[in-house]
C-alpha cells in the first residue's frame, strides 16, 4: 500500500510538471481557439459562417479572463468580484458556447473541458469557473437574436444582366449564405456602415484593366502566370479562416504575450473577422457583381473596346457561389493583419502562415511585415482567377476598416494597467 501511495504520488508530480510546460507553451485562449476551429470544422459549418462561432467563443473567454486579470474593459459581460483561475474561467466559457453552439458535440467537448482543467491542475471547484460560466451566458444571450444561421433563408440566384452575379460552374448553386449579410454585427453599428465603393462602370477603362489582367493572369489554361505566382495561387487557395487562425496562435506564442494580452488579441481578432464577413456579404448581395468566368465569358456583350471576350476561358479555380465585390478573404486578411498591427505595431515582425491547400508546393510562407500577407492575398485571389483586383483591394479596406473601430471603440485598456 505504502508502495502504491508512493507511485501515485510520483504520477501526479510527473502530472504537473507536464501541466507546467503545456502552460508555458501555449495558453488557455490558444488552446481553445484551436478546439473552436476545429469544432466548427466538425460540425460542416461553411466557411466563412464560422466567423461568427469563433467570434463568440472569443468574447466570451475575453470577458471571462478580463473578469479576474481587470487589464481591459470588458467587451459585454461585467462580472463584479471575480475570483480564481483565469484559465479556468476561459475554459469554462469556451466550453459553455461551444456547447451551446454545436449540442450534438456536447459530449466531446465535456470530455476536451474536464481532460484541459486536469491536465492544468484546476480543480473542479475553481471560482474562476463562475466567472466563465457568467461570461459564456451573457454573450449567448447578447447573440440570442443576431439573426445568425436560420433555418430556413431566402435563395439569392442574382440575375441575368450585363455585370450581375449568377450561378458558376461547376455546381451551378444559389448565393452561400445569403443571410450572413444581415448578422448583428460584433463591434460595427451597422452592416454596411463601411460600404465600398462599387464596382467600375462595365464600360469603362478601369474596368478593362482588371479584365483583362485576372483574363491573362487567372486562367486555368494558357494563363501567362510564372511558376512562382502559380504556386501563390495555390497557397491562397487554402482555407483563410483555419490558417490565419493557426498564424495568430503561432504569433501569440512566440512573443510571449500573457493570457490576459492574448484574450484582447483573439478577441479583436476574431470579432473584427466576423464583422468584416458580415459587412463584406452585405455588400456582395447589394451589389451582386459578376464573377471574372461570366464577365470573360460574356465579354463581347459589354461594348468596351478595351477587352475581347472569350466563352471557353476557365479559372484557374473554380469561382465560388457568391458575388465578388467585394472579397472575403480579403476582408479576412484586412481585418487580422491590422488588429495584429494596433497590437504589436506596423514595423517589423516576422511570422509564417501556412496553407491547408496540398497543391502548394511552398506550403508555408515567411513574412518580415503583416501587411505584406495583406498584400499576397490581394494578389493570390486574382492570380486563382476567382476575384477582379478591385474586390481584393476594396475588401482588405474594408477588413482595416472594421478592426480600426474595434480597436478605437472596444477593449480598451483600463486606466492606469496596461496600454
Amino acid at each position: 500500500m505504502h508502495e502504491l501511495r508512493r507511485k501515485f504520488t510520483l504520477f501526479l508530480t510527473v502530472l504537473a510538471v507536464c501541466a507546467f510546460t503545456i502552460s508555458t507553451r501555449a495558453d488557455v485562449v490558444t488552446d481553445w481557439n484551436e478546439k473552436a476551429v476545429q469544432a466548427t470544422g466538425t460540425a460542416l459549418r461553411a466557411v466563412p459562417t464560422n466567423t461568427l462561432d469563433i467570434g463568440m467563443v472569443h468574447a466570451a473567454m475575453y470577458d471571462a479572463i478580463q473578469a479576474i486579470e481587470k487589464d481591459y474593459e470588458p467587451y459585454y459581460v461585467d462580472i463584479p468580484n471575480a475570483s480564481g483561475s483565469s484559465t479556468a474561467a476561459a475554459a469554462k466559457a469556451a466550453r459553455d458556447v461551444l456547447v451551446h453552439l454545436f449540442p450534438a458535440q456536447a459530449a466531446s467537448i465535456d470530455t476536451q473541458y474536464v481532460n484541459y482543467l486536469i491536465q492544468n491542475g484546476i480543480a473542479l471547484d475553481d471560482p474562476g469557473i463562475d466567472a466563465g460560466a457568467t461570461a459564456a451566458a451573457g454573450i449567448i444571450l447578447m447573440r440570442s437574436c443576431d439573426q445568425s444561421f436560420p433555418t430556413t433563408s431566402p435563395a439569392f440566384p442574382g440575375g441575368s444582366e450585363l455585370g450581375m452575379w449568377r450561378p458558376t460552374a461547376p455546381g451551378f448553386q444559389n448565393m452561400l449564405a445569403p443571410w450572413l449579410g444581415g448578422v448583428t454585427p460584433f463591434f460595427i453599428t451597422r452592416q454596411s456602415q463601411f460600404r465600398s465603393d462599387p464596382p467600375p462602370p462595365l464600360t469603362s477603362r478601369a474596368f478593362a484593366k482588371d479584365y483583362n489582367e485576372v483574363k491573362a493572369l487567372g486562367a486555368k489554361d494558357g494563363s501567362s502566370r510564372t511558376a512562382a505566382q502559380t504556386d501563390m495561387a495555390h497557397f491562397y487557395a487554402g482555407n483563410p479562416i483555419a490558417y490565419w487562425n493557426r498564424g495568430l496562435r503561432d504569433i501569440a506564442d512566440a512573443s510571449g504575450t500573457s493570457v490576459s494580452e492574448n484574450s484582447r488579441l483573439f478577441a479583436l481578432a476574431s470579432m473584427s473577422i466576423a464583422d468584416a464577413i458580415i459587412a463584406c456579404w452585405n455588400e456582395k448581395k447589394h451589389y451582386a457583381f459578376w464573377r471574372p468566368d461570366t464577365a470573360i465569358n460574356n465579354g463581347d456583350a459589354i461594348n468596351n473596346p478595351w477587352i475581347t471576350g472569350d466563352p471557353t476561358w476557365t479559372p484557374l479555380y473554380a469561382n465560388p457561389p457568391y458575388p465578388d465585390h467585394s472579397s472575403g478573404a480579403n476582408s479576412v486578411s484586412g481585418a487580422v493583419t491590422r488588429s495584429l498591427e494596433h497590437i504589436f505595431g506596423k514595423g517589423a515582425h516576422r511570422f509564417s502562415l501556412t496553407t491547408t491547400n496540398l497543391a502548394a508546393q511552398t506550403p508555408t510562407r515567411n513574412f518580415i511585415r503583416f501587411s505584406q500577407a495583406a498584400d499576397e492575398m490581394v494578389e493570390g485571389r486574382m492570380l486563382m482567377g476567382i476575384h477582379f483586383r478591385f474586390p481584393n483591394v476594396a475588401g482588405r479596406k474594408l477588413g482595416e476598416r472594421v478592426a480600426d473601430y474595434g480597436f478605437e471603440n472596444y477593449l480598451k485598456p483600463v486606466s492606469g494597467r496596461r496600454k
